[in-house]
């Protein structure tokens, strides 16, 4: 037993667009291509998403600082001009 709907719907430009080029692609009809994206879209929205590993940066020593406070502004802005400072 088939429970079919009718309705209409409004679709954005990219979507119909996409909708159309499938349709090409495939040589389907658009009741066909509708039905097949959306029950592979909907499956997919049902399945909760694997969380990813969590990215740890690698940590690299890059020596002693040549200031020795970064906070000073006029202070780094001078030892990197090569200028001598206060």
């Amino acid at each position: 037993m088939c429970w079919c709907m009718r309705t209409t719907l409004t679709l954005d430009d990219d979507v119909a667009a996409l909708l159309r080029r499938m349709q090409e692609k495939r040589k389907g009809n658009l009741k066909e291509i509708v039905n097949e994206a959306l029950r592979v879209g909907l499956v997919q929205m049902a399945t909760p998403r694997k969380r990813s590993a969590l990215y740890h940066t690698p940590t690299v020593s890059l020596g002693r600082g040549l200031v020795g406070n970064l906070d000073d502004v006029a202070e780094v802005l001078a030892v990197s001009e090569g200028e001598p400072f206060r």
